[in-house]
Order: structure tokens, then sequence, then C-alpha cells
């Protein structure tokens, strides 16, 4: 089975993405974290370091790239987006995260289905373009640490 980074790089070639040094790098980065969301700042910072002159709009916009492409999940947080390496195709449907506050790590969960219409029921005359759902907590292993 292909690696996280083999994936994604399929993935960037099927989009038809060039497959530059930088955008090799941004894989590289996200796949050395691949249970947990990793904030865009610190994934912006550690990119300026290995090319100082690359700029913010460029690093943004290929995570926007990547995430049109299924390589990543982009989502956001009180403090900022967060991004995270998804490319297993078959798991790339909309699904849900258990995520752990201590150690950071991110569960995919499954939920019974999701009733649109009980909302919108709600809304009336509103549009809803979609939905996020996350939990949070201590994953099994945090817990054990504590005990």
């Amino acid at each position: 089975m292909a690696t996280l980074s083999e994936q994604a790089v399929a993935l960037i070639r099927r989009s038809q993405l060039r497959l530059t040094k930088q955008r090799q790098s941004l894989i590289d980065i996200l796949a050395s974290s691949p249970e947990h969301y990793l904030e865009v700042t610190y994934v912006d910072q550690l990119m300026r370091q290995q090319y100082p002159g690359v700029s913010h709009n460029t690093i943004y916009r290929n995570l926007e790239e990547f995430q049109t492409a299924g390589i990543v999940e982009i989502t956001q947080r009180s403090h900022g987006k967060a991004v995270k390496l998804s490319c297993d195709q078959e798991a790339h449907e909309h699904h849900h995260h258990f995520i752990c506050q201590e150690c950071g790590r991110v569960t995919e969960i499954h939920m019974k289905p999701f009733d649109l219409e009980f909302y919108q029921a709600q809304l009336p005359g509103a549009e809803i373009t979609g939905h996020e759902f996350e939990l949070y907590g201590r994953c099994a292993d945090c817990v054990k640490k504590h005990e």
C-alpha cells in the first residue's frame, strides 16, 4: 500500500497540478504528523524556514488547491485554521472527528445519518451549505497516562 506522501503525489498528478519542490515539502511537513491537525500558521512557518522567499499567499493557495484535490482537510479552529493530510479517497467522503485535547491525535468517527431537513426546518428561508462536527476530549492513551 502506498504511503500518504505517495498518495498525495498521485492526487497532485491526477489533479493536473505541478509537483514542485515546494509542494513536495508541504506534503512532507503534513505527512510527518498524519494523525494530527497542524495549525496553518505553523505549516507556514516551517515552509518559510525552508523557502525564505515564498509568500504566505503561495502557501495558503497551495493548501486550498490541495483541499480541492482531496489531499488535505482544512478546519477552522477558534485560534485559526488547521490542516491535516487526508489522501485516502475511500475515506474522503464527509466524515467527523474526535480530537484529543491533550496529544492532538485525530480519530475519524462515524455518525448516524445527518438529518439536514431537521435543521433546515429551523431556519426558514436560509440555505445550509455545510456543517462541521467534532468531538473533543482525551484519547484512551492520554487517559491511561493520568491513571
